[in-house]
């Protein structure tokens, strides 16, 4: 489900779409103007909750201020939330049961495990608090597990020391939303960095004098 016409979003749901037709998912894309009700946005959900032959609901964010995020994730069937967003998922997640997690902090995880990146013990630095990324991504890399068992601390735009905390990192994941944020003089010899951000940022080169 689609809500308005993002830059971001319609680059984030053209992959999910592709992605599905590649694995031989069968996915259908529901586009909505952003001057949608709150209302009708959240009867297409139940009926979708409804509709048995629907496995997967995902509500592409951030969504229209008019429009309350909190109550569209908790109107999500947890069954159907492939997001893991909803707070049963999210309490199972931070419990260790199985549930849905989400997509890019999970994502995160299976690229440190793909490359043989040995986190136990290392400090991780987590850039975002975020529900989407940030924080699921310190629990996880918190967890007991491998990857896993790392010390994290959680920074966001608020945080006062963010170079010096940046300097005691073995790993750094950036999910705070803008460009540039972290920059060379930030980052300790060797460290791995995890860049999760997408921004759009001028580029007098390109036709549309932006790119990503």
């Amino acid at each position: 489900m689609l809500v308005g016409n993002s830059g971001a979003s319609e680059t984030y749901v053209a992959s999910k779409v592709k992605a599905c037709a590649e694995i031989g998912y069968n996915s259908t894309l529901l586009r909505f103007d952003e001057q949608i009700s709150e209302k009708h946005l959240l009867d297409n959900i139940q009926m979708l909750n409804e509709n048995a032959d629907i496995d997967g609901i995902l509500v592409q964010l951030p969504l229209p201020k008019h429009i309350n995020e909190e109550l569209v994730i908790n109107t999500i069937d947890p069954s159907k939330d492939v997001d893991g967003f909803h707070p049963m998922n999210v309490g199972k997640m931070v419990s260790g049961l199985p549930t849905y997690v989400p997509a890019t902090p999970y994502g995160i995880m299976l690229m440190l495990e793909h490359y043989n990146i040995d986190t136990k013990g290392k400090h991780a630095v987590v850039i975002g608090r975020s529900h989407i990324v940030g924080t699921p991504m310190s629990i996880l890399l918190s967890r007991n597990t491998q990857p896993g068992n790392c010390t994290v601390t959680l920074c966001h735009s608020q945080t006062k020391n963010l170079k010096e905390l940046c300097l005691q990192a073995d790993i750094i994941v950036a999910a705070i939303g803008r460009p540039d944020y972290v920059t060379a003089d930030m980052v300790k010899e060797g460290a791995i960095i995890i860049d999760v951000g997408i921004n759009r940022v001028a580029d007098a080169s390109k036709k549309a004098g932006s790119d990503w």
